[in-house]
């Protein structure tokens, strides 16, 4: 599904000094009696600043409803929208689902009386609006720029075309097979600590061990940095890895602004103990990833040429970043920061996310998960590990993988704002000014074969976009896809995934997918199998 933002956030204040007398001095006598004349005033003039704001917001709805009449949706309430629909209890996308098949190709939504979102959810639709090179909408994106900068996922326009361009050669195949065997190793970390959990018949929450363990790739990957699994899996973290926890952080502050209304304004959550802490996390984070980039770039002023350096050891994403260039434009440390902020993010949570969900389809349907079982073992031909030829080699698990980024999208939304008005394939017209998100309508059943050759061809390719479309599809996708079938291939090789039917995950969609109560599955090694 689609939706577009209506919604513009201005920011109005105001400052009004006056200073009235018949002659040119107040007197000590004179000034007091003059403060509550300068009070009302004052009064007065946020008053009328007041109602010509509410008088321009009142206007602003009553354009996006004109804009809206062909799109119906469901009732909503004059003040609070469909606000009140989203309880944050695990429903939300089954009523998204529910109203999708209700209001065929899109629908409206209102949060509040000025915000509205237009839901698209056709394969048309998409097609229409991905093809283009919209940028992201104004109103959730804006939460990352004090970390992440205007770093490819944010930016628009000369200087996406220009990042894009320089940072596609960064994922090349020839750059992507040396990280298999980094994420394998941070995989096989992970597997290890799970020897306590697969010795009892406990089952346990999935996400924060995956998360650590994505970051502790990302950090191999970009960085050639080793450690992330330093840290204990709980919510106390060394001092030594103060740039874990600041993603860490981050992540969970960015998902906390989303969710909290007030902190939709710049000021209340500067003054509040979360904006607090986030500032002091994106200290941290700042001053890391500078540091990082400052040695190396003392390092390559020894070795200019990549290719002496990839003689050394192995390019990681900040090569890539310092020594690219188009023409000659290089970037600037700042925009390469703001490159490696975003791949640490975009890199870890949302394949966190996706990896934590497809291990649990898999415990949820054995019988799939053995057939992808036995296909691994197959491919890996009694080794402990897994190689870049080995990836190609495991058909069926991909299509696993694939089902559950269906049914769990890790992204589930796609967001656009539109600069032009966009026609859709019925003759349907969203005026300039949208902002409009991807949403998915789920088949709540598990069936890998949709991914076959033949099926896959009779549908249209903007049916399944979990990496999006289009010139903004996702640059990084085939490292995430990588680094997905390595974990979901060592982790079966290993462990038999077991349900538990009393912890059924409750699904919310925030920055990434997650699970109000946790991920949670039970683990027996693969030779003790009931």
């Amino acid at each position: 599904m689609l939706s577009v933002n209506l919604t513009s956030h201005p920011s109005v204040f105001a400052y009004t000094s006056l200073l009235s007398s018949r002659s040119s001095f107040l007197t000590a006598a004179q000034f007091p009696s003059s403060l509550p004349h300068m009070h009302h005033l004052l009064a007065l003039l946020l008053l009328v600043v007041a109602v010509c704001k509410l008088t321009a917001l009142m206007v602003e709805r009553r354009e996006k409803l004109r804009n809206l009449e062909a799109f119906p949706g469901p009732p909503a309430h004059w003040l609070f929208g469909h606000v009140q629909e989203f309880k944050q209890d695990g429903t939300e996308l089954d009523k998204v689902v529910k109203w999708g098949k209700q209001y065929p190709f899109a629908f409206q939504l209102w949060f509040g009386p000025f915000v509205s979102f237009l839901n698209i959810h056709h394969p048309d639709y998409v097609k229409t609006l991905l093809s283009t090179t919209e940028p992201k909408d104004d109103f959730g994106y804006r939460f990352f720029t004090p970390w992440i900068g205007d770093g490819l996922l944010v930016s628009s326009g000369q200087k996406w075309f220009r990042n894009r361009r320089l940072l596609t050669p960064g994922f090349h195949y020839d750059i992507l097979k040396p990280y298999v065997k980094l994420m394998s190793d941070s995989a096989k970390t992970m597997l290890d600590k799970w020897e306590s959990y697969a010795q009892t018949s406990e089952s346990f929450e999935l996400f924060e061990h995956v998360s650590l363990m994505t970051l502790d790739s990302i950090m191999k990957c970009a960085f050639s940095l080793n450690s992330a699994f330093n840290v204990r899996l709980s919510s106390h973290f060394s001092g030594t890895n103060a740039y874990i926890k600041a993603v860490y952080d981050l992540s969970f502050l960015i998902n906390l602004r989303v969710r909290v209304a007030p902190y939709h304004n710049n000021i209340i959550f500067h003054l509040s103990p979360h904006g607090f802490r986030f500032r002091k996390a994106v200290k941290v984070a700042h001053h890391h990833t500078e540091e990082v980039i400052r040695k190396r770039r003392e390092e390559l002023k020894k070795e200019t040429e990549l290719d002496r350096i990839q003689a050394k050891r192995n390019l990681d994403f900040l090569d890539i970043l310092l020594c690219a260039t188009v023409g000659y434009t290089i970037l600037s440390d700042e925009d390469i920061r703001a490159e490696v902020d975003t791949f640490m993010f975009e890199g870890h949570d949302t394949t966190a996310s996706g990896i934590s969900f497809i291990l649990y389809c898999l415990a949820c349907n054995p019988e799939h998960q053995q057939m992808c079982r036995d296909e691994i073992m197959h491919a890996l031909e009694g080794k402990d590990t897994i190689e870049w030829e080995d990836l190609s080699k495991i058909p069926y698990t991909t299509m696993c993988i694939k089902e559950s980024l269906r049914l769990y999208p890790p992204v589930p939304g796609i967001a656009r704002k539109i600069t032009k008005p966009l026609t859709f394939f019925d003759g349907r017209t969203a005026a300039a000014g949208h902002c409009c998100k991807c949403v998915y309508l789920e088949i709540w059943v598990f069936d890998p074969l949709r991914f076959l050759p033949e099926n896959v061809s009779s549908r249209s390719p903007h049916a399944f976009v979990p990496f999006s479309a289009g010139p903004r599809n996702c640059i990084g996708q085939t490292f995430a896809m990588n680094e997905m079938k390595v974990v979901i291939a060592l982790t079966l090789r290993r462990y038999q995934l077991i349900e538990d039917p009393n912890r059924k995950p409750k699904i919310v969609p925030r920055l990434v997918l997650r699970s109000l109560n946790g991920i949670h599955i039970k683990i027996k090694p693969v030779d003790q199998q009931p």
